[in-house]
């Protein structure tokens, strides 16, 4: 209660619970972790219990509403779902599908990355420790289950594997990176996708990361170091015109900052906090950051752009006017990416990933190449 009642635009739901349960020392762990259960239940169902009195009372209707789904998600209407589940306003920039609605009332999977081509002998590594849904579809994900906390692993400290959304893991994959190549991770923040583009490249060739936090970049040379990533440099940067250096790159890698639609399965407090004006905003940024670095990539090499996000504005429309401004490049079909089924989600220059597709967050990716 005390949580939900301190989480609001400024302070996000997870961080409030951080804090709280930072002062509450003497909470065991088994309790701790219910706490958080039940403030994500809350906001999970948050369209279905806003008129019911009193915070507790709302806290007991979310964990039924929640066994009711896990029993029967069948149980609950298109209709409902499409009233409930998420704000009026995403009617205007997303196609609501039962399959996305319904997807966002699941308890999320937590993913872990392992070292390329290791991910069985993690398995076993982790062993008994840990409960992990294999055979993932993509080649070294694993869906972990338990309740142990991972950070404390040997596993974990030798660098054998990362926590990372599998819909993270396959921008990786669409970025497609080669060994020897010169690569830049514009919006890089604490560099999981870095890391994951260093394995691909076996740890040669140069990646160079930048962020607008400098914080962020000395958690992610913290995170290099356990993780045994030596071919990266970073610098500072806060978007804009004048880039942080004048090398040219094979690939750029634009993460940008985005509305985070398409975490809202983790996240359920920023369905009822991000608006539509922030949509827009954020597009503007978007398209700014897009135009500021294609002059840094080399003839015939890529770039990629990542959101997590799955609004018009933020994704076709940000396509559609790079391709209006940008003569120099053309539309680069993506690598195939297989779905749970075994099937290639798609080979176009533009991907739209639904958490329903993966298990994960939403992510969108689009792809150019630099002509000449």
């Amino acid at each position: 209660m005390e949580v939900i009642r301190s989480a609001n635009r400024e302070k996000p739901a997870d961080a409030a619970l951080r804090e709280v349960l930072k002062r509450m020392r003497d909470l065991p762990p088994f309790a701790a972790s219910e706490v958080s259960k039940l403030v994500f239940l809350y906001y999970r169902w948050h369209g279905w219990i806003r008129d019911e009195r009193g915070v507790e009372a709302k806290l007991r209707l979310a964990r039924r509403l929640a066994e009711r789904f896990q029993a029967n998600p069948a149980s609950f209407s298109a209709a409902e779902l499409r009233e409930k589940v998420v704000p009026a306003w995403t009617a205007e920039q997303i196609e609501l599908t039962d399959d996305w609605l319904r997807s966002l009332q699941r308890k999320p999977k937590l993913w872990l990355r392992a070292k390329r081509g290791h991910v069985a002998e993690l398995a076993r590594s982790l062993g008994q420790r840990a409960e992990l849904e294999i055979g993932a579809p993509l080649p070294d994900a694993l869906a972990y289950e338990g309740e142990s906390d991972l950070f404390k692993t040997p596993e974990f400290h030798a660098g054998e594997f990362e926590i990372q959304d599998i819909a993270s893991q396959a921008v990786g994959l669409l970025c497609d990176p080669k060994p020897g190549e010169t690569w830049w991770d514009t919006c890089a923040g604490e560099g999981g996708k870095l890391l994951h583009l260093s394995d691909l490249m076996q740890n040669k060739g140069l990646i160079w990361a930048s962020d607008r936090a400098a914080w962020r970049l000395q958690k992610l040379k913290r995170r290099a170091g356990r993780a045994k990533v030596f071919n990266y440099r970073a610098a500072q940067w806060d978007g804009g015109a004048k880039l942080p250096t004048k090398t040219k790159y094979n690939g750029v890698l634009v993460d940008a900052p985005c509305s985070g639609v398409g975490t809202w399965q983790r996240n359920p407090h920023a369905r009822w906090t991000t608006t539509l004006q922030d949509v827009m905003e954020l597009a503007v940024v978007q398209k700014q950051l897009l135009g500021n670095v294609a002059g840094s990539v080399k003839p015939g090499g890529k770039l990629i752009y990542a959101v997590c996000t799955l609004t018009r504005a933020e994704t076709e429309e940000v396509v559609q006017a790079f391709n209006e401004t940008q003569s120099a490049f053309e539309p680069l079909a993506l690598p195939p990416l297989p779905n749970e089924n075994g099937r290639a989600l798609t080979s176009a220059a533009t991907l739209t990933i639904w958490p329903h597709n993966l298990g994960g967050n939403g992510m969108f990716v689009a792809a150019w190449r630099r002509k000449g």
